[in-house]
């Protein structure tokens, strides 16, 4: 069950160039939004993506099987359009202090600080519900991603080789990052 602050999460912020644009929970009103977003995917992007969002029927469950609780969708508009969507996917069992951040741009909406202000709302949210770290997972080539999360405090942890494997079953390492929420320090 989320805290009654995030189930109502909106926040209207100011990219550098001027734009407003709503960050807010993924409802069941949003499909035909997050279809037009994916709808728009490039074949290069798609290549890195976990998930094919090609596939109507698994976005169309994001939206109609919403379960924050287990994963968190984060959705960015303007003018009744998505313009980005992140994830914060809860993990669980002996892992259940982490959550996993995704995170998808249009791409007239990238390198505009929008990722930078998705990703300080899921940072801010996650702290909310109390974890204690945030993993980011990106294929090592895409060292523009890899840096921009270290920009926002986000420490390369290590590097698992041939963890990812394109469409055409190619192979490339995996670069794991994580964010702490709540200092590992034990006092003595």
């Amino acid at each position: 069950m989320l805290p009654e602050p995030i189930k109502n999460y909106r926040d209207l912020v100011t990219l550098k160039d001027g734009v407003s644009v709503l960050l807010r929970l993924l409802t069941k009103d949003d499909e035909g939004r997050l279809l037009d977003l994916f709808g728009a995917v490039s074949d290069a992007d798609l290549r890195y993506l976990r998930n094919n969002v090609r596939d109507k029927a698994l976005v169309k469950s994001w939206c109609q099987d919403l379960d924050h609780s287990q994963v968190l969708h984060l959705t960015a508009v303007v003018n009744e359009r998505a313009v980005g969507h992140a994830m914060l996917c809860f993990l669980t069992g002996p892992e259940r202090h982490m959550g996993e951040v995704l995170i998808y741009l249009a791409k007239d909406f990238r390198q505009r600080g929008l990722g930078t202000k998705m990703i300080k709302a899921l940072i801010a949210i996650a702290r909310h519900m109390g974890l204690h770290l945030l993993m980011a997972r990106v294929v090592a080539d895409q060292s523009r991603v890899i840096k921009s999360f270290q920009d926002l405090g986000f420490s390369l942890s290590c590097t698992f080789d041939d963890a990812f494997m394109l469409p055409d079953g190619e192979l490339r390492d995996v670069a794991v990052l994580f964010y702490r929420l709540k200092s590992s320090v034990d006092e003595f």
